[in-house]
């Protein structure tokens, strides 16, 4: 249906990948009549295409699609802007900037399908103790030997951050015979969750835990929260994978509990600072897995399709998807 509204857009784009975003939203739109308004003419425009901040003329922005990063360093003069689509579903860059007149959304509804993979694949390997057979094959005098291993099944797996994406996980978990046991600011329930702890109950969260996935928003209120206690709570045979924000994490009380025993292994896919320092000892640690922030990387087509939903619901007056709370932070 032929969108009516005479609200029109005139879209700018901060991106490392705007060109190949631009293109995938161009092809979208080419034959889609609901972006052509009722006197023929395009409700939806690309203004400007930029990879730089400081190629975009931000006192002329009114609507952005952009990396939170790069539009951090231009947000507080875009003077006109009414709305911000970011290319990230955390927006901490943005979330942290001064300016807060305007609608900010991220990128969510996409992430769910990767993170699944990425997550079940470190959790079978270690499961399956793929490692040790890979070792016993190519050793000198190859080894036939039934190496340790621990399944899945029957194993309780932790989730600290229960949005769309914590629980895609969970029909996988299940699937798998586990059981799901979530963290959350508000402790709600959640459907297929047996339990759902609160911050302030975070060390009996990890002793229900036999595996532990961090998915939580870079927050004040999240900053440190896996910590010396949160760690020495985990079984011995826990593997601890954080997929969220690394600042969530202590790095010594995660080094000295790898060092002590208390879990097996972590899985390291965001840190502090990006990228990792090549001198910090996550790089060198026996039982550390480190994935350079690749867990679920959006692909042009996937930003696109996030942002044409959201830009007909803004030419026609509707409320936007996944909007931020600056208040909230999340």
């Amino acid at each position: 249906m032929t969108a009516r509204s005479s609200k029109r857009i005139e879209l700018t784009i901060l991106s490392d990948e705007a060109n190949d975003i631009a293109e995938a939203i161009r092809q979208r739109i080419a034959d889609n009549n609901d972006f052509i308004g009722a006197d023929g003419l395009p409700l939806l425009t690309l203004k400007q295409i930029a990879q730089c901040p400081e190629d975009v003329n931000s006192e002329t922005v009114t609507v952005l699609l952009a990396d939170p990063d790069l539009a951090s360093r231009i947000i507080d003069t875009c003077s006109a802007l009414t709305w911000c689509q970011s290319t990230w579903a955390g927006n901490a860059p943005l979330l942290n900037a001064d300016k807060k007149n305007y609608i900010l959304t991220g990128l969510k509804g996409i992430f769910g399908k990767l993170m699944r993979e990425y997550v079940f694949a470190y959790l079978l390997g270690h499961a399956r103790n793929v490692k040790a057979f890979e070792q016993n094959q190519r050793a000198a005098q190859p080894i036939w030997e039934a190496s340790k291993r621990m399944p899945l099944n029957g194993q309780t797996l932790g989730i600290a951050g229960l949005g769309s994406i914590g629980q895609a996980l969970i029909p996988v978990a299940h699937a798998l015979g586990m059981s799901v046991v979530g963290l959350t600011r508000s402790g709600q329930a959640v459907e297929g969750a047996d339990a759902v702890y609160t911050p302030d109950t975070i060390e009996a969260f990890a002793r229900a835990c036999d595996h532990v996935v961090n998915l939580m928003p870079d927050t004040p209120s999240t900053q440190n929260m896996l910590s010396h206690e949160f760690f020495s709570a985990l079984k011995p045979h826990s593997v601890f994978i954080n997929a969220g924000r690394g600042s969530a994490v202590d790095d010594d009380a995660l080094l000295q509990a790898l060092d002590n025993g208390a879990l097996a292994h972590a899985v390291l896919d965001v840190f502090r600072n990006e990228p990792l320092d090549p001198a910090h000892s996550f790089w060198q640690h026996p039982r550390i897995s480190v994935t350079a922030h690749t867990a679920a990387e959006s692909q042009p087509s996937d930003v696109a399709d996030v942002f044409l939903e959201n830009a007909l619901r803004y030419i026609n007056g509707e409320s936007l998807n996944y909007q931020f709370d600056f208040a909230k932070g999340y």
